[in-house]
Parts: structure tokens; C-alpha cells; sequence
């Protein structure tokens, strides 16, 4: 499957987007490094994904409409196997 021309990406698919179990919390967290602080959490690991996702685009937006120039994107970066070498 061929990937799609970037100017078809969404804007979002430009930033990782991170979702992971906290045994602190108890609950599934979601994080957007290099983007926003903070993300959002909860029991359902796609509802989380989602609310992010919604998160992010909303964070975009904002940047966009505040003329502020977008953080470095972060995808693409291979971090997947970055972190396979970390533990």
C-alpha cells in the first residue's frame, strides 16, 4: 500500500501520539511529547486515542489561529525502536 501524498496528511499525522497503561493511575494516559503538555486519560484505551487525537487537532488549530509557528513534527522519527534499546 503506497503511502499517501503528504499534502493529503492531516496535519496531526505529523506528531506522535502516545497511549499507555499507568499503573500509578490506573487508567490509560494519552500524550502528544513535543506538542502539548499534559494529553487526557481514562479506562478505554480507544477513547483515549480519540479524545487525543480530537486534542491534538484542537491544539493545531489553535496554534494556527494564534499565527504561532507549530513545534518540530515528531513522527517518522522511529521511537518504536528507540525505545526497544532503552530497557
Amino acid at each position: 500500500m503506497a503511502a499517501e501524498p503528504r499534502w493529503l496528511m492531516k496535519r496531526s499525522a505529523q506528531y506522535v501520539k502516545i497511549v499507555e497503561w499507568s499503573e500509578e493511575d490506573q487508567c490509560f494516559v494519552g500524550s502528544c511529547p513535543g506538542l502539548l503538555l499534559g494529553g487526557c486519560h481514562g479506562d478505554d484505551e480507544q477513547a483515549v486515542f480519540a479524545e487525543l487525537c480530537q486534542i491534538v487537532d484542537e491544539t493545531l488549530d489553535l496554534f494556527a489561529k494564534e499565527g504561532k509557528p507549530l513545534p518540530a513534527p515528531t513522527a517518522g522519527k522511529d521511537y518504536a525502536n528507540k525505545m526497544l534499546k532503552v530497557g
